[in-house]
């Protein structure tokens, strides 16, 4: 079998995301009718009621997303998980041998058929919806024997198809694409050597690939996405969802690239497009180019948000942004700003969010999922190697403010400068975020009637309390301190004040790379923190490692700064970037910060 490295990272993102930025997208009509078949917009629309955040489960389980489906995503009001491809592939733990189909048996890494229809079941016991991972363009890039026990060559995979059932373009040695400039080669030429099925001109190979998709719609799968969409042609692409025998959710890969003719524009009759030029714009925005620039993302020439999957990162982007300076933001990126633009994301009108939950493994961007890919999460935190950023808490957190606003548009958009923003969903909602080195005080107007509403950003609404901070809002008027690199956000539907107790138990999580004999510590303003002292730190243990963890008592109800410090052998004191992190504790009980190394 051909192995390379990080295999739709490399040429992908290399060819694909060049010179990213708004652009005017060349309008494609698609015919009513394709080669027969009537076509049918897949996009519903209205998703799961008010619940359309999706959360990207990539490389979990089946039994571990069940698990995960009952524990926290259905009671924190999340609408979908996007599972990883559940056909048999290649052999191996690097994450990419799923894009590597062999046959359409449902066996993978991730579990067996009955696992799998098992999994869909539970998370729709728990409210919610399943989207499958799913590959049209093409199979394998060697040969060998499945994970199911079927054998395979590059172009022969037995029960399934046939030498003639591939492209052939000769148009580049080894019929590779060079050129993502000429769309016939891009969407008949092999992406980084995969065969690459005749879906224009072979109607075998369109029916087998609805009749696969008919299998997983058959055992409840609501959604689908179409992995490397861009590389078959929309009127083929159309034909084939054509054949469906109902109307999932469908979202495209189709990566948009300054001066390529193949346009995201062209994919949206058949359903939605996820919209990198989104994704390469928030990290811009977050990292110096100034959020203000991202009220009216509608009119940009981007898709229509109705039709735009949008994201920070994914599974794709978190690995080249640390291989090749990419185009995302993620869990290692400076100074707050990955959680912070993906709390812009779920409180923005603009397309419908995907929040990745995924693993670390940057050092190695070819690592699988640690843990034998069975996902875990404690708290607000991941464990055994896994981030759970869908439990982070204010990625929660807003999402219950994106269920609450639902369609509302925004209000009050205020941006006294380009690192600042504020502004309302109507009058369910108000969001201020804060990119800058220091703290933004200052009275904002909103639509909010009088009462006093929990700060989703820094904990949630239990019995009618808040476990973190509280606002007041009287005659519309909300006075609050937007902490340095931070937001706040408060919605109709989590309201509450403080009860005073003396003390909580945090529990602190940092993941951090270290080598031996290096140990982390934590040190901040209050004395329980050390004030500051290097030598009065708190050390962390690194039982769970690369978390390093460490659970400390602090006064309920109180403000704090605080620092990661990494000692090493020989007594130097290395600190991590500033700005200082700052955060809230409980009024009572027990509370989690989970955070990595900067």
């Amino acid at each position: 079998m051909k192995c390379f490295s990080a295999s739709f990272v490399f040429l992908l993102f290399v060819n694909s995301l060049k010179n990213v930025a708004p652009a005017a997208a060349n309008a494609f009509l698609n015919p009513n009718t394709v080669d027969g078949y009537q076509h049918v917009d897949m996009t519903p629309e209205s998703r799961s009621g008010s619940k359309d955040v999706i959360i990207q489960m990539f490389e979990w389980t089946w039994d571990s997303v069940a698990s995960e489906c009952t524990n926290f995503i259905g009671p924190s009001g999340y609408g979908y998980v996007q599972v990883s491809p559940a056909q048999e592939h290649v052999t191996g733990d690097q994450w990419w041998t799923d894009y590597q189909p062999v046959s359409y048996i449902l066996t993978s890494k991730r579990g067996n058929r009955t696992q799998f229809s098992n999994m869909i079941t539970t998370c729709h016991a728990a409210g919610v919806k399943v989207i499958a991972d799913a590959i049209f363009n093409h199979m394998t890039g060697g040969s060998g024997i499945g994970v199911a026990g079927s054998p395979y060559t590059h172009y022969v995979y037995p029960g399934t198809y046939e030498a003639q059932d591939f492209h052939y373009c000769g148009l580049e040695p080894n019929n590779d694409i060079v050129d993502y400039e000429n769309r016939l080669e891009v969407q008949t030429c092999q992406l980084v050597g995969l065969a690459d099925l005749a879906t224009d001109t072979d109607d075998y190979v369109r029916g087998r690939l609805a009749e696969y998709a008919n299998d997983l719609l058959s055992l409840g799968v609501d959604g689908l996405r179409l992995d490397a969409a861009k590389h078959i042609a929309a009127t083929d692409l159309a034909n084939i969802t054509s054949r469906f025998t109902s109307t999932p959710y469908i979202t495209q890969e189709v990566i948009w690239g300054s001066g390529e003719p193949i346009q995201p524009s062209e994919y949206v009759d058949i359903g939605s497009v996820q919209e990198f030029r989104y994704t390469n714009s928030l990290k811009d925005a977050f990292l110096g180019g100034g959020i203000s620039s991202l009220e009216n993302l509608d009119n940009q020439g981007w898709v229509p948000g109705t039709k735009a999957n949008v994201f920070v990162t994914n599974h794709d982007t978190e690995r080249v942004q640390i291989l090749l300076n990419g185009n995302s933001l993620n869990s290692n990126s400076p100074s707050n700003t990955y959680i912070t633009a993906m709390i812009f994301s779920l409180a923005h009108p603009y397309g419908t969010p995907t929040i990745l939950s995924s693993y670390y493994g940057f050092t190695d961007t070819d690592a699988g999922a640690p843990n034998g890919g069975v996902g875990t999460c404690t708290g607000t935190c991941g464990r055994n190697g896994w981030l759970c950023q869908h439990r982070w808490t204010a990625i929660s957190g807003m999402t219950g403010f994106r269920n609450t606003v639902g369609e509302a548009p925004i209000t009050n958009w205020v941006s006294p400068q380009s690192n600042q923003i504020a502004f309302g969903r109507g009058s369910a909602g108000f969001v201020a975020i804060n990119n800058d080195d220091f703290a933004w005080s200052t009275t904002f107007t909103t639509s909010f009637a009088d009462g006093s509403y929990c700060d989703v950003i820094s904990g949630n609404s239990a019995s009618g309390s808040c476990t973190g901070t509280s606002f007041s809002v009287s005659n519309g008027s909300l006075t609050a301190t937007v902490p340095a690199r931070s937001a706040i956000a408060i919605y109709t539907g989590a309201t509450g004040a403080g009860r005073q107790s003396n003390s909580v138990s945090v529990a602190f999580s940092e993941i951090a790379i270290t080598n031996f004999g290096e140990n982390i510590f934590i040190v901040g303003s209050i004395p329980q923190l050390g004030s500051w002292a290097p030598d009065s730190a708190i050390t962390m243990s690194s039982a769970n490692y690369p978390n390093w963890m460490a659970d400390i008592i602090l006064p309920a109800n109180t403000a704090f700064e605080y620092k990661f410090i990494r000692k090493e052998p020989g007594g130097s004191i290395v600190w991590e970037s500033d700005p200082n992190r700052q955060a809230t504790t409980a009024l009572s009980g027990t509370q989690t910060i989970c955070d990595s190394w900067r």
